[in-house]
């Protein structure tokens, strides 16, 4: 029994290079409604009625939709009912390391239909709250924690099958947000003015529902048997394939089955190895700075615009282009990227992406008028949408598809505390200074740190691939692929364009 168990684990079929299209398609459609559900839904918490009521984006971090709502029905001052948006936003991206876990243990699929299901239930449950604590547990915890569970999984798994039209897939997937929001905000509206506000949590609990729809149609990548003369060989984690155990001999088969604890063990290790690479950690401070910048715009545009002299309307205007340009630069900077020339490049596409908005983050205290703010609003907007789509890509490339789930997570847990502490710094400079020059300019600081921290990490790359071309030389081919990795551990099937043949 033990020999025909080897026999069968021996058997099992490698990896194939993603298909870059087919049911990758449909893994994308299923992340662009995990975003929708997950992102757009809790943007709600940051709509202004009073300030815009024909902003169409809901990025605005101020009074939400339901945040009126709340405050009226339960009696309660502006901090109180704001630490429900805080408590949902915050658990989604502190929790983003369980739903990896979860992910790598049982499935992708497994998690994010789970995710579905607590936060649909986190949302009906809302519906029949009876104070603002008991909002803090159904929406701020239950629901975050079941977004948490879905986000991370869902975006690893578009990496698994594509490579070659891999940040195009990501930024497709990414708008989800953008496009979820322009749609769902009017329509959350009319719910409330119609069936109040907890018809329309309960009606987004089954909207949110559709979260397990989504887990259903992440499927695994299909294995293929593949005969080479050299026997199974695994696959390059740089070139979004999704790495197998390394098959082993016959005879070493009983063993590893014997010892299948110390192999769980040895999994749960490998998985989290990257924490250990300079690399990730370099990246993990970039994110960092990013995560302290880039939500300061979003909140003080419209108030800067107002202290200006600039209208209700035309500052609401503001977000509005900020808002739609958003979800152009997710597909149009995703689609230029991977063009050919610019494959190779993608790490410096994004520095220069988080950089250009910090630069218009300087800039911005110099524009007066609504004349000058408008193409601010078109520029931040289209970079901020260029580098959301290509956290993922910029991830992988780094760590490999294989961690990208764990690597995402991490990812992500590190952006919680910025989100939460940056707006409050930022509003306590203007409330120190009088101006909201410092906080602009803490805003551009931070993003310009950001991008300078990945351009070391791309730099001492490109120093380490040149130095290990030189080594190898003789069995290198200069005209490579760029989807090609440069850390696999294994060796690779030569008739696979996209796969390097490590020496």
């Amino acid at each position: 029994m033990v020999h025909a168990a080897a026999m069968a684990q021996g058997k099992k079929r490698p990896a194939v290079p993603p298909p870059d299209g087919g049911w990758g398609w449909v893994i994308v459609a299923g992340c662009f409604m995990v975003t929708v559900c997950t992102r757009a839904v809790t943007s709600f918490w940051f709509c202004s009625l009073n300030w815009f009521q024909p902003l169409l984006t809901g990025q605005f971090r101020c009074i939400s939709i339901f945040f009126v709502e709340f405050q009226m029905h339960f009696g309660r001052d502006y901090s109180g009912t704001a630490w429900i948006h805080s408590l949902v936003d915050c658990t989604t991206m502190l929790c983003a390391p369980l739903g990896s876990f979860i992910g790598n243990r049982l499935s992708c699929r497994i998690a994010v239909i789970l995710g579905g299901f607590l936060s649909s239930i986190g949302l009906v449950l809302s519906s029949f709250a009876t104070s603002l604590e008991y909002l803090y547990l159904s929406l701020g915890v239950l629901t975050g924690i079941g977004f948490s569970l879905c986000y991370t999984p869902a975006i690893a798994m578009v990496g698994s099958y594509f490579c070659e039209r891999k940040a195009l897939a990501y930024g497709i997937a990414m708008s989800g947000s953008g496009i979820g929001t322009f749609i769902l905000a009017p329509v959350v509206q009319l719910l409330i003015e119609h069936y109040s506000w907890r018809g329309a949590l309960l009606i987004l609990g089954g909207v949110v529902s559709n979260l397990c729809v989504c887990g259903a149609l992440l499927r695994p990548i299909t294995l293929k048997e593949e005969e080479e003369a050299h026997g199974p060989v695994p696959l390059d984690t740089d070139c979004g394939y999704r790495v197998k155990a390394q098959v082993v001999s016959t005879l070493e088969e009983p063993l590893a089955i014997n010892n299948s604890k110390d192999s769980r063990c040895f999994k749960s290790m490998q998985e989290y190895r990257f924490l250990l690479m300079p690399d990730f950690l370099m990246l993990a401070v970039s994110f960092l700075f990013l995560a302290s910048g880039c939500s300061l715009p979003f909140v003080y545009l419209v108030p800067y615009a107002l202290d200006v002299g600039v209208s209700h309307h035309q500052a609401a205007f503001l977000m509005s282009i900020l808002g739609v340009i958003d979800i152009v630069g997710n597909i149009t900077f995703g689609w230029l990227v991977d063009r050919r020339c610019l494959k190779k490049y993608r790490n410096v596409c994004y520095m220069i992406a988080v950089g250009m908005e910090g630069l218009c983050c300087l800039f911005i205290p110099l524009l007066r008028t609504f004349a000058l703010l408008v193409p601010f609003s078109v520029l931040y907007g289209y970079f901020d949408g260029a580098y959301v789509a290509l956290i993922p890509v910029v991830t992988s490339d780094i760590v490999g598809t294989t961690n990208l789930s764990s690597a995402l997570g991490i990812v992500y847990f590190l952006h919680a505390i910025p989100y939460l502490l940056s707006p409050p710094i930022g509003g306590w400079l203007v409330d120190t200074t009088g101006t909201y020059t410092a906080t602009f300019f803490l805003s551009g600081f931070a993003l310009i740190s950001s991008s300078l921290v990945i351009s070391t990490v791309t730099g001492i790359r490109h120093c380490r691939r040149t130095q290990k071309h030189r080594k190898n030389n003789k069995d290198t081919d200069p005209k490579q692929d760029p989807c090609q990795g440069s850390r696999s551990d294994f060796y690779i099937a030569s008739r696979f364009p996209c796969l390097s043949i490590q020496m």
